[in-house]
């Protein structure tokens, strides 16, 4: 039995594909440019294709841009497991141990994920400094452990709200205490809601630029700092910068390739009620 295709489906797919080559054209150029010998990369050959590829942009960038990228990942690597776990066990808290205010207190804690990166700046400077932190990698992870706590916070309170109260009451009368019921029962089930921040976390603490240019030194900055620094001159190779980027998109797109499926299960995960 044939299907027959609507003329509706059709358009659909045809606006898809439209959107996709789209969204893909900043990707193309920095590719194309990136393969470029620098006299050829000018304005009207753009979109060309380079004559002969030169992928010694990408060893040159890599070597340039290697202790941005260590530095990147020992600050998302921490950064993440530690905002990851402190508001897996916030969320454990707010969801199965409510004390008098903790709703007050939780909303009041949630105000930290509408508060822009540029409005704490100079406090947040001027608090690293006090604590002797300004200028290395400890005082980068612990802003963005704190300014993370919100949205992890959140995301394990209203995923920790699926799990029956009768089994941590259960567990409560059999005379288990409050780390015992989460390393034993709240944890093993959290596995999904890891996933999600990790994976959230991951992508923003990657990709952010401003905290990292003002709160560190150049011999602490993360790799989007680095791009920043190989564009900027009077003279650029822009082989090099778009070299680099695609080398800085590579672990963020490869982490989606692989656990993104996780991610829409983790996100998807107690959402509906049986």
């Amino acid at each position: 039995m044939t299907r027959r295709i609507s003329y509706g489906t059709i358009l659909l797919y045809l606006v898809l594909t439209v959107l996709v080559v789209v969204y893909l054209l900043p990707a193309y150029m920095a590719l194309v440019t990136a393969l470029k010998l620098p006299d050829e990369i000018t304005l009207p050959r753009a979109w060309e294709l380079p004559t002969a590829m030169n992928w010694g942009s990408f060893s040159e960038a890599l070597a340039l841009l290697k202790p941005n990228l260590v530095n990147s990942v020992i600050l998302t690597i921490c950064a993440t497991a530690l905002s990851t776990v402190l508001g897996s066990l916030n969320g454990y808290v707010f969801s199965k141990w409510k004390f008098k205010g903790s709703e007050v207190i939780f909303t009041l804690f949630l105000f930290g994920m509408f508060i822009p990166y540029q409005v704490i700046l100079i406090p947040l400077f001027q608090t690293l400094r006090a604590m002797h932190l300004y200028g290395g990698l400890p005082g980068l992870i612990l802003a963005h452990v704190v300014y993370g706590l919100p949205i992890t916070s959140l995301i394990f309170r209203n995923f920790y709200a699926q799990i029956p109260t009768a089994l941590i009451e259960s567990a409560r009368l059999d005379g288990a205490g409050f780390f015992s019921i989460y390393t034993r029962i709240v944890f093993p089930l959290s596995i999904p809601g890891f996933v999600v921040t990790s994976l959230w976390q991951f992508t923003q603490i990657w990709n952010e630029f401003l905290w990292g240019i003002c709160l560190t030194r150049h011999s602490e900055n993360p790799i989007t700092v680095g791009l920043a620094q190989l564009a900027g001159g009077q003279a650029v190779s822009w082989n090099l910068p778009m070299a680099g980027s695609i080398l800085a998109a590579i672990p963020v797109l490869c982490i989606y390739i692989f656990l993104g499926r996780y991610f829409i299960r983790g996100l998807l995960a107690g959402s509906v009620k049986e």
